[in-house]
């Protein structure tokens, strides 16, 4: 049955207040009829609020509250209560943070942490944010955001972290540190469904996994074991043929060893993922509503992704410190089909092939004393992708397009941070990096010719093109970039408080663009004098200045930062929509620009059962030099100038609760989340935009007497709101019979390549843990 939209957002809010009806008696109950079992019983809302952060990189684990460094942290208790099944799962929980899917494929990270991201999901891009799964930092956005279970942690860093973390990641880091072996014998086991309970929409969503954890030999060799399935049948309907669109089986085995072998702890850890379905679920906004779920695809789609992950973390206490070497390899192998036109006609398909495997190691030594911590260290990091495309474009040319890369990434790097304290409360924080970047390239232009595979070298680099001779096959080329990333800052420690300021530099490297579709004009820019094969690197200064501060109690914490953070040669890909290869992307050094923004997270204990949390980020930002006619009139003026920036929505905010009563043996947990993200702007031209968002995600788990033993209810996207993956223009698809073609309009350009996120969902959980 399908409900209005206000009444379905009316029964989304009253479901969040029916969760709110327990508080009132419970409060009563509490102050007349409190037994001392309940007083005695372990509140889960303490180890929700008892966080610490690993991405200092200090030879102690500190608590959130305590650092000088604008950071969100979910410990394994918080990410259960907000029942996070992926990293996308926490994009709406934290202010000035986006952390979406391309679209394009399935598990394409698309990250923008305070304005800074990337729209692209050429491989050879390097991400704005990057992400470390147990210390290891994966060299591609592809594969990012898939299923994730048994975390430990999960920890948000806000702002550029050049110099502990190296280049790439001027927006910030996102840190997933996995569960660790345990000293007792433990399991935990999953099942859950989910799915859309609109009509008009898809199947069932079916997840299950499993974890076993302890002891080989007690205090000296533990072990933990886990699987975890996943089975969706599609939550989308496909109007061209009605069927359920967006299916996908995933299967994830994880192992790990854990050595304590007197001062040295050795730790490995690997799992392998396998995952199938079908394309992107792909609306043209030329041709249905932006508030709709509506689209039909004559190509049904596919992707593939199977990845083997590993690490082996060494840690010695060796002196007054300790000594930690990471080694990391990881071996990624994917492919997609997609309708790009997103029509029910065979307009522009593409399917694409990527393999990427890449090794790294970090060894550094850290110590702690009363007057300083000091942290030193080296990286090394080597990669190696390649990357075929084809695209098959019938209106345009009875040719198949193809074409795509190959590059070897090399990274050397040594460092320094340190904090010394000049008197018990103020302190000098100061770290320094040295970078060095290699890439080997060889690019083929994504070109009609006969066949092209690069992943096993028949992809032809020289030469000219055998059905264009006025154009080259490709290119090959190398570039190197050396860098300094400093940071340098105080920190003042009071009452449980602080108030810190800081500036840092941050790099994101420079390369080569795989989906090069107009070879002439390319090279007669990359030929000109001072021309380059490459486009240039991005540098990123950050001036930030904030405060944290805590009651004496810990019943109220506010995390306060405001910052100005002015990007030089921006990294942009121009996306262009071409009536012979379907969409030019183009990789440029844009504008020089500057974004300020501040932000805000509180979180409130209101008694022993209720806490409150809320947060907001405010963005303002600007162009202050155009490199490049972004605006595509074909000069630059003040039009460009005065364009948005894309990724930067100017607000986001959100508040929520977690409530817990006892009732007997048993408990009832609920938690109630609301994030508002405004709109922005997709491309460049201001011509694709993704629409706001407003978050609705509750969950009301009930802890049974059986000890272990717990069931819940949860819902996301209550609202129902339509979000997608990009804007991208193309130009198939119709106009709206009262569509106006202009920014931020109903049908941008001649048609849009928008693939849909999930509406609203509904699931039960049961889970089982000793």
């Amino acid at each position: 049955m399908n409900i209005p939209a206000p009444s379905r957002q009316f029964a989304a809010v009253l479901l969040c207040s029916c969760a709110l009806t327990p508080f009132a008696a419970h409060a009563q109950d509490t102050a007349t009829n409190e037994t001392p079992a309940q007083e005695e019983r372990t509140s889960t809302l303490d180890t929700i609020g008892n966080i610490v952060v690993t991405g200092t990189k200090t030879q102690n684990p500190e608590d959130v509250q305590d650092v000088p460094l604008a950071v969100t942290a979910f410990n394994a208790d918080t990410l259960e209560a907000l029942k996070v099944r992926d990293v996308q799962g926490l994009t709406f929980s934290a202010p000035n943070v986006s952390l979406d899917q391309i679209g394009t494929s399935r598990g394409q990270a698309n990250f923008s942490i305070r304005g800074l991201g990337i729209n692209s999901s050429i491989p050879s891009i390097d991400p704005t944010v990057g992400v470390f799964v147990d210390g290891v930092y994966l060299g591609t956005n592809g594969g990012v955001v898939f299923d994730l279970f048994d975390l430990d942690s999960v920890e948000i860093l806000r702002g550029p972290q050049g110099v502990l973390f190296g280049r790439n990641v001027t927006g910030g880091a996102v840190l997933i540190n996995t569960g660790n072996p345990t000293e007792e014998f433990r399991g935990k086991f999953r099942a859950a469904v989910d799915g859309p309970v609109d009509g008009g929409r898809g199947g069932a969503n079916y997840t299950a996994s499993g974890v076993i954890s302890g002891p080989i030999i007690e205090d000296t060799l533990l072990f933990k074991v886990g699987a975890y399935y996943n089975n969706d049948e599609g939550y989308f309907q496909n109007s061209f043929d009605g069927s359920n669109h967006g299916a996908a089986e995933t299967y994830i085995i994880r192992g790990a060893l854990e050595a304590r072998l007197g001062d040295l702890t050795l730790t490995g850890k690997i799992d392998y993922f396998d995952s199938e379905g079908d394309g992107p679920a792909a609306q043209n906004r030329g041709a249905f509503e932006r508030d709709t779920f509506d689209f039909a695809i004559d190509n049904r789609g596919s992707y593939t992704n199977e990845t083997i992950n590993a690490s082996l973390t060494a840690e010695w206490d060796i002196g007054p410190g300790t000594l930690t070497n990471i080694f990391g390899y990881r071996d990624y192998q994917a492919t997609t089909d997609a309708d790009i036109d997103a029509t029910a006609l065979f307009l522009f398909h593409s399917s694409t092939e990527t393999e990427q495997d890449q090794i790294s190691n970090e060894i550094r030594y850290a110590v702690s004393t009363d007057n300083f911590d000091l942290t030193v260290g080296g990286f090394y990091f080597d990669q190696s992708i390649a990357y075929t495309e084809i695209r098959e474009i019938p209106v345009s040319t009875p040719l198949t397009f193809f074409g795509g890369g190959q590059q070897d990434h090399e990274v050397l790097g040594v460092f320094a941070s340190g904090q010394y304290y000049l008197t018990d409360s103020l302190s000098v924080i100061g770290g320094i990096r040295w970078s060095q970047e290699t890439k080997d390239a060889a690019v083929t232009y994504v070109r009609p010719r006969a066949a092209c595979s690069v992943v096993d070298g028949t992809c032809p680099t020289t030469g000219v093109n055998s059905f264009i001779p006025t154009e080259n096959n490709g290119f090959t080329d190398s570039v190197r970039f050396r860098n300094v990333s400093p940071k340098l800052g105080l920190q003042y420690e009071f009452n449980d408080s602080q108030v810190y300021a800081h500036w840092t530099r941050g790099f994101r490297s420079g390369g080569y663009n795989f989906r090069i579709t107009n070879a002439n004009a390319f090279e007669a820019i990359a030929t000109a004098p001072g021309g380059s094969f490459s486009f240039g690197e991005e540098q990123v200064d950050n001036y930030e200045i904030g405060g944290k501060f805590e009651t004496a109690d810990g019943s109220l914490t506010l995390n306060v930062a405001g910052y100005i953070t002015t990007i030089d040669d921006m990294q942009r890909e121009v996306n262009q929509s071409d009536p012979v290869s379907g969409v030019a992307q183009s990789i440029f050094n844009t504008a020089n620009a500057t974004i300020t923004g501040v932000e805000a997270e509180a979180r409130m204990r209101l008694s022993d059962s209720l806490i409150v949390t809320a947060n907001i980020g405010l963005i303002d930002a600007e162009y202050d030099e155009i490199l490049f006619d972004i605006s595509g009139d074909g000069v630059i003026d003040q039009t460009d100038l005065d364009l948005r920036l894309p990724r930067v929505p100017e607000v986001t905010f959100g508040f929520g609760f977690i409530h817990e009563l006892f009732i007997g043996d048993s408990e009832i947990l609920t938690r109630v989340n609301y994030q508002y993200r405004d709109e922005f702007a997709y491309t460049d031209n201001n011509l694709g935009f993704v629409q706001d968002i407003s978050n609705l995600e509750a969950n009301i788990t009930w802890v049974t007497p059986m000890d272990g033993l717990s069931f819940s209810i949860y819902g996301r996207n209550l609202f129902d709101e339509v979000q997608v993956g990009g804007d991208t223009q193309i130009p198939f698809g119709g106009a709206l019979s009262n569509g106006v073609n202009q920014p931020f309009g109903a049908a941008p350009a001649a048609g849009t390549f928008s693939p849909l996120s999930k509406g609203r969902q509904v699931g039960v959980e049961a889970l089982f843990e000793f």
